[in-house]
């Protein structure tokens, strides 16, 4: 039944690109359902109402339904829903037309864009690719083969959850950067009324005063770099004793067994001798982000030749890349399923 599904799926998914087979319309449907400031006022019981109900009722409907037909009709229909991104082709696409018209700041924009969109941390073009085509394809195969359509519901929408917190964490930049310049202003404020009442100091209290400003002028550069340069949630080690409490962190343990998988692949449809020795240093580290992990096998397992000139090469090298790993997943499941091991 899954197997049947996921063909079905794989095949139809392309084809079917009208609104209603795309999973961002139905998450902001739901979204408006509950307010977008719904989870971010109740905290963390109901991000998990937020993101259990949808799954519980999947779950629910495809347990009383009692007919096979039917089940896989509405499994089938809710794959290809979770299945892709419209967004994520979309900018591959233009991002692709504008590298061969040479228009490079262009390209940048549309490579800007989608890491925004999918509040990713920095990566190149071609990285962000890997990556999200793991998180859109071969991780959804993964929780619906195990799961069934409950499981991808609930990977795709605790996804779509992380997605949409960019807003939010923009929101919390501009009032950290808000609140930087406020005391920057305050301490320039101090210092002119403090050279004001000073002005007839000698010179050795002028130059006091001017080593003084300088180291200032020194913490409030440090200090704006810092709210310049942010350290990206998904870049952070996760604590799984507070795991409940960010959404980044529920889904690296969720990620982590899928992700090594998904890599091995990697090595079977790549340079298996190179991208081995990345992989078993990998293997139980618990702390590297399981995206860096899954980059660094890909980009092992094919051979990337760099030209300055070219910024295609790379993304087009790893789309092909991560095309025959969800053949080869797909496959593994297909073997799998008429073997008896998987349902």
């Amino acid at each position: 039944m899954s197997l049947l599904s996921l063909l079905i799926a794989i095949m139809a998914e392309r084809s079917l690109s009208g609104t209603a087979w795309q999973f961002n319309v139905y998450y902001q449907k739901y979204l408006h359902l509950f307010g977008k400031n719904f989870t971010a006022k109740h905290g963390t019981v109901a991000s998990v109402v937020f993101i259990l109900l949808p799954v519980i009722i999947t779950f629910l409907a495809l347990t009383l339904i009692d007919n096979s037909l039917i089940e896989l009709i509405l499994s089938t229909v809710i794959l290809i829903i979770c299945f892709g991104c419209t967004t994520t082709r979309n900018s591959y696409k233009n991002y692709l037309k504008s590298a061969s018209h040479d228009e490079e700041s262009t390209a940048e924009m549309y490579h800007q864009q989608l890491l925004s969109d999918k509040n990713l941390p920095q990566m190149g073009f071609g990285q962000a690719l890997i990556w999200l085509n793991y998180r859109y394809y071969i991780a959804i195969m993964l929780f619906f083969t195990v799961f069934g359509a409950a499981g991808a519901v609930f990977y795709r929408l605790l996804t779509s959850v992380i997605e949409h917190k960019k807003e939010q964490c923009i929101a919390n930049a501009n009032k950290a950067e808000a609140a930087v310049m406020a005391s920057q202003n305050d301490k320039l404020s101090s210092s002119e009324l403090d050279s004001d009442v000073n002005q007839a100091d000698t010179n050795s209290d002028d130059e006091t005063f001017t080593q003084a400003d300088e180291t200032s002028v020194s913490e409030q550069n440090t200090s704006t770099e810092s709210v310049d340069a942010p350290i990206h949630q998904s870049n952070v080690v996760p604590n799984i004793t507070t795991g409940c409490h960010n959404h980044y962190d529920v889904l690296f343990w969720l990620d982590w067994l899928p992700v090594r998988i998904a890599s091995f692949g990697y090595m079977l449809v790549g340079h298996f001798s190179k991208a081995m020795p990345v992989w078993l240093e990998n293997l139980f580290d618990s702390s590297k982000p399981t995206h860096q992990i899954l980059i660094d096998v890909a980009e092992k397992s094919e051979d990337i030749m760099l030209n300055d000139k070219d910024c295609t090469a790379e993304p087009c090298l790893l789309v092909r890349l991560a095309k025959r790993n969800v053949l080869l997943v797909l496959a593994v499941i297909s073997l799998l399923t008429l073997t008896g091991y998987l349902n």
